[in-house]
């Protein structure tokens, strides 16, 4: 935490009390309140979520609070508005990233690193920003990572009874500005967003390993999509590692992410693609999202999906210097491909299967149980912090590259011919009305007996199901996190309502095939999976339920 003082003081603020209603649907989805910005802007929307979070954290007297964001529309409002209430709620201390920023994974760290009993992270991910956009607010609990089932439950039931704010009467902080001021008894330090979490990532990797490579002529493009992780990029690949100017794209964050949707995937980041698919491709594509957590990887005329990504680090995760000889189990989430099972079999160590979200993870970590987690939705992490992290995923990356002296796609083809290739996509369909959505997936939950070894074209059924995870550190039980269709093949079809929307539903389509290291390793995706794609259409009548011809978008 690098500061200066700068003048300030409102330690005589009085607290006060505000009157208010409760707001109907603020239960947090996979990660925090998601909305649109409209919605948030009612009077007493934001405040009411927040007081229902410190009220269910309960914070012991003088304790510190994190807050930070991704820069979209309207986090400067809200971080003011929530610097008050925590002075009101008895806090001791807040630190606030400079400018309001703070990545997720930073946020992550810096409560971590600081002692702070958990933080507010202003973001909604990868969705668009703007006024007529999206926002979102997540709390995080001690151990860095996002409040689990238990606590976002509670806070969902304490939204619904709310009665009052607490606030004090004082004006809006300079974010702009290092240093500390008070508010009301509380201090409030605006702290450099970078510096701690770049200091980490040099603790974590072998920085000079990757510095030769560069002096060697290694290229890369990072393309940070106008969101939080461009300054975290500029520092990291530019001033430390030493690659040249031009290297981080769209580094200055935007609060609506320069009109685009800062969603790293072939679609949103698809000036990228094609750049690694030409003549003149760098020997790296990498790219973030609204908030940093997420993370693309392209090799020079090879794109790696999340789910080969998560395996491929897994299986290498070693040679970078903070995890050489500690790889004690892989995560993944249910939808993830099971990529990761086949290398964590052949090290023999555990994999444990997740429900979608990055909650699920932290028992795991904190028990020492995983190492290295992912999710298919290109959200990949270790237990440095407690939230996924594009910004690490990539330097990783790097850090093998730079040791094995191998290119991406030399990598993948012997990633490949040792473990064999799980061949993978996820489909779309967006914007669903909610009642529709939810018809596709009962329909589906009621015809499971009748499922089960009915044939599909060359598929038969082995198990029609919905998943259920007990947590193997505390017991908790989570049902109903996703339909399963397991063939007798080995391969398989996910249906998922996802929880990081803002309006309506989007119905996820997960389609997987495993090829063995004997088989076609090199084959086109959409042809791999042509059976999958055709089952899941005919067992779920998707045209239907939705009236959608084909998927909004596929990765």
């Amino acid at each position: 935490m690098r500061a200066t003082q700068h003048d300030g003081d409102q330690r005589l603020s009085q607290i006060v009390t505000v009157p208010t209603r409760p707001f109907e649907g603020q239960a947090p989805g996979t990660s925090g309140l998601r909305k649109k910005v409209k919605v948030f802007q009612q009077p007493g929307y934001a405040e009411n979520f927040i007081q229902a979070v410190f009220d269910v954290a309960s914070p012991p007297p003088g304790a510190i609070l994190v807050i930070g964001g991704d820069g979209r529309f309207y986090n400067r409002t809200v971080i003011q508005q929530a610097i008050r209430i925590a002075a009101a709620n008895g806090y001791g201390k807040v630190l606030v990233g400079k400018g309001g920023i703070l990545s997720t994974p930073a946020a992550s760290h810096v409560i971590r690193k600081y002692g702070a009993s958990g933080g507010l992270v202003l973001s909604a991910s990868h969705n668009p920003g703007g006024p007529d956009e999206d926002f979102g607010i997540k709390y995080n609990i001690a151990n860095g990572g996002p409040a689990p089932e238990g606590v976002t439950g509670a806070i969902y039931a304490r939204t619904k009874e709310i009665e009052l704010w607490l606030t004090v009467e004082a004006e809006d902080i300079d974010l702009d500005t290092l240093g500390d001021v008070h508010v009301g008894g509380m201090t409030v330090s605006v702290i450099d967003p970078v510096a701690d979490y770049a200091d980490l990532m040099e603790e974590l990797f072998d920085f000079e390993a990757i510095r030769r490579m560069v002096r060697l002529g290694f290229t890369m493009r990072f393309d940070a999509m106008s969101a939080v992780t461009g300054p975290y990029a500029v520092e990291i690949l530019l001033n430390r590692l030493g690659f040249p100017a031009g290297t981080v794209v769209n580094g200055v964050p935007l609060e609506d992410f320069g009109g685009y949707h800062p969603d790293p995937n072939l679609i949103h980041a698809r000036e990228l693609y094609e750049l690694m698919i030409s003549l003149d491709a760098p020997d790296l594509g990498a790219a973030s999202d609204g908030d940093g957590d997420r993370n693309l990887i392209i090799g020079r005329g090879r794109f790696v999906t999340p789910s080969d990504s998560l395996a491929m680090l897994a299986a290498n995760i070693q040679i970078a210097p903070a995890y050489k000889g500690r790889l004690a189990g892989i995560a993944r989430s249910m939808p993830t491909s099971a990529a990761a099972d086949r290398v964590a079999e052949a090290f023999g160590i555990p994999c444990y299967e997740t429900p979608t979200g990055w909650k699920f993870f932290g028992n795991l970590l904190d028990a020492g149980m995983a190492t290295i987690c992912g999710e298919e939705s290109a959200g990949t992490g270790s237990d440095h912090v407690r939230e996924k992290d594009g910004l690490w995923a990539v330097l990783l990356w790097l850090n093998i590259l730079a040791v094995r002296a191998i290119s991406v796609d030399q990598l993948a083809h012997e990633h490949w011919a040792r473990f064999g290739r799980n061949y993978y996509a996820r489909h779309d369909y967006e914007g669903i009305p909610t009642d529709r959505a939810n018809a596709l997936m009962n329909d589906l939950q009621a015809r499971f007996e009748t499922l089960r070894g009915k044939q599909f074209g060359p598929l038969t059924v082995n198990v029609a199901d919905s998943f259920s995870y007990t947590d193997p550190v505390d017991g908790s039980v989570s049902s109903n996190q996703g339909v399963r269709i397991l063939f007798k093949d080995g391969s398989r079809v996910i249906f998922r309502l996802s929880g990081t929307g803002t309006q309506g539903a989007t119905l996820r389509v997960y389609l997987e095939n495993y090829v063995a290291p004997s088989g076609n390793l090199d084959a086109e995706t959409s042809v791999m999976l042509a059976a999958q794609i055709a089952a899941a259409e005919e067992i779920a009548q998707i045209a239907k339920h939705t009236g959608r011809s084909a998927p909004d978008v596929i990765t």
